[in-house]
């Protein structure tokens, strides 16, 4: 499909999004676990249950490294059209029942007698990080206005039980992004795990208290069913009632652990997205606004496409109601050195994150370490 549009300049512009195809990746990459739910019970071989883990964290970041980098960005012009195009929004949608499935298999494989325990584990953290990519979805979603959207968002956070997501990124992180007072800001010298500890409780507590407001504006008290929080939380508890009245209560202790490890994937994203940066402090006390310099980008095409351009970051936190295929690249980006799959796995070894993004962070700084976010006390040699 090809756009038409005409500039500022009244020339005529013409524009083909080469991915257009290639974006039913981001569909189908949730169907992993499905595949190895289904190959490993099939042919009987629980070998299988590492399916999802090997293909998310092995051979994406493989695949990332071989097919390189997108720098294709769409002219200005036809940026209205191509975000009026339904075919974008159509895709974010027919992705939420694949997730479902995916999950809903995996745990089914996990509670047959003959998977062993180690099986059962493997399948779901497989399902619990591809559902944790679900979160993406739900960003997407949850910055639209739409009821459809917010619903939407609604259905496939409360797969891992992280409704309060759309709140707490919409009305808070998107507010105090890269300053030290906001949880889902890493600073440089700190550890995914110790990031971990404070973002994830963190982020639950200002998404309550923004809600809280919201509803005390209107008149209402929290407990009420127009609580956004508490209409996603009963989606979520619908899931598992369903889930335990399916398979038993003995499923119960593999959804908590679903649900953590759908947690930590969001974690660790947030945790490469704005890793030590920080916005400058003006006069008036208040943070310059947020520009594009201000997150960690990746151009890596795969990984790209699998996560509706999540990780053209830069230009989301700097336009947050750009839909997904108008996200844009630009020249001097602070860049991550892989997508994500593969800048998680580095970040999960501490000392091997610190000594490739800490001089990275430096460097943007223009060596001043006081122009970063850092944990206090932190010098350039890292703390975990």
């Amino acid at each position: 499909m090809i756009f038409i549009a005409r500039s500022e300049n009244g020339e005529t512009v013409e524009y083909q999004d080469t991915k257009r195809w290639l974006w039913i990746l981001s569909v189908l990459s949730p169907s992993v676990p499905l595949v190895g739910a289904i190959a490993m019970v099939w042919a009987g071989n629980p070998l299988w249950a590492l399916f999802p883990l090997v293909f998310y964290f092995m051979t994406v970041p493989l695949l990332d490294a071989w097919f390189g980098e997108d720098n294709d960005n769409p002219p200005e012009a036809v940026v209205e059209a191509l975000a009026a195009d339904p075919y974008y929004r159509m895709l974010l949608f027919a992705s939420i029942p694949v997730f479902y499935a995916g999950f809903l298999a995996a745990m089914y494989a996990a509670m047959q007698e003959a998977t062993p325990w180690w099986a059962m584990v493997a399948l779901v953290l497989g399902t619990g990080a591809a559902s944790g990519a679900g979160i993406t979805v739900g960003h997407e979603l949850g910055h639209k206005p739409s009821r459809a959207d917010q619903w939407g968002a609604k259905a496939i956070l409360a797969l891992t039980g992280y409704g309060h997501f759309p709140i707490e990124h919409n009305r808070g992180h998107h507010v105090k992004v890269a300053t030290p007072e906001d949880p889902a800001s890493a600073r440089m010298g700190e550890s995914v795990y110790r990031f971990a500890l404070r973002e994830i409780p963190g982020a639950a507590r200002r998404a309550v208290a923004l809600e809280r407001e919201r509803l005390a504006r209107k008149g209402l008290p929290f407990l009420h069913w127009r609580n956004d929080i508490l209409q996603a939380g009963a989606i979520t508890a619908v899931i598992a009632g369903g889930l335990i009245a399916w398979l038993g209560v003995a499923v119960l202790p593999l959804l908590l652990l679903h649900h953590l490890v759908g947690w930590l994937q969001l974690t660790f994203a947030n945790y490469v997205e704005h890793y030590g940066l920080l916005r400058e402090k003006l006069p008036n006390g208040r943070y310059a606004p947020c520009e594009p310099r201000h997150s960690w980008n990746t151009n890596h095409i795969v990984s790209n496409l699998m996560l509706f351009h999540l990780q053209r970051h830069s230009d989301h936190h700097a336009n947050p109601l750009r839909p997904y295929q108008t996200l844009r690249n630009f020249d001097e980006l602070p860049r991550l050195p892989s997508g994500y799959p593969g800048s998680y796995v580095l970040a999960a070894i501490p000392p091997l994150w610190f000594q490739v993004m800490d001089p990275k962070v430096l460097s943007w700084a223009g060596g001043d370490i006081s122009r970063t976010n850092h944990v206090p006390g932190c010098s350039t040699q890292s703390v975990s």
